[in-house]
C-alpha cells in the first residue's frame, strides 16, 4: 500500500501522496470484519474518498483513530532523529557552530531542520 519505500511524502499544504495515504488510514482503522466486506465487495478500484485531496484542512478533519494512528506514527518519526526540532534550529542559529559544519553537514541540516517542521506541523493538524 505505501510503495516500495514504505514512507509517505507530507508537503507543507498536503500529503503528496494521497492515495497511498488514505487507503493506508482507511485499511488500518478498520475492524476485521469491515475489512473482509470492503475486500469481498473490491472496495479497492472505485472510492471517491480515496480520491479526495489530502490537504491540510482534510487532515484535521480525519476520524478521531485515524489522527491518533497518524500521530503516533509522526512520534516514532521523530523519536528516529538524533536531535529535536529545537537543537536543529539553535544550531541554525548559532553562526559559528553553523560555519564549523561542512557544506554537506549544512545541507544535512536543512533538510533535517525542514522535515522535523513538516512533521510538527503535521502533530499539530491531527491532535
Amino acid at each position: 500500500m505505501v510503495g516500495e519505500e514504505g514512507a509517505f511524502v507530507l508537503g507543507w499544504d498536503e500529503v503528496l501522496t494521497e492515495e497511498e495515504l488514505s487507503v493506508t488510514l482507511k485499511v488500518l482503522c478498520m475492524s476485521e470484519e469491515e475489512f473482509k466486506e470492503y475486500k469481498e465487495q473490491d472496495g479497492w478500484e472505485d472510492d471517491s474518498e480515496e480520491n479526495s485531496t489530502l490537504s491540510n484542512e482534510a487532515l484535521s478533519r480525519l476520524k478521531t483513530p485515524c489522527k491518533k494512528l497518524l500521530y503516533d506514527s509522526v512520534l516514532l518519526t521523530l523519536e528516529s532523529y538524533g536531535a529535536d526540532l529545537k537543537a536543529e534550529q539553535d544550531l541554525l542559529n548559532n553562526k559559528e557552530a553553523y560555519e564549523k559544519l561542512s557544506r554537506r553537514e549544512q545541507q544535512a541540516l536543512h533538510v533535517r531542520y525542514g522535515q522535523k517542521r513538516i512533521l510538527h506541523q503535521l502533530l499539530e493538524l491531527v491532535q
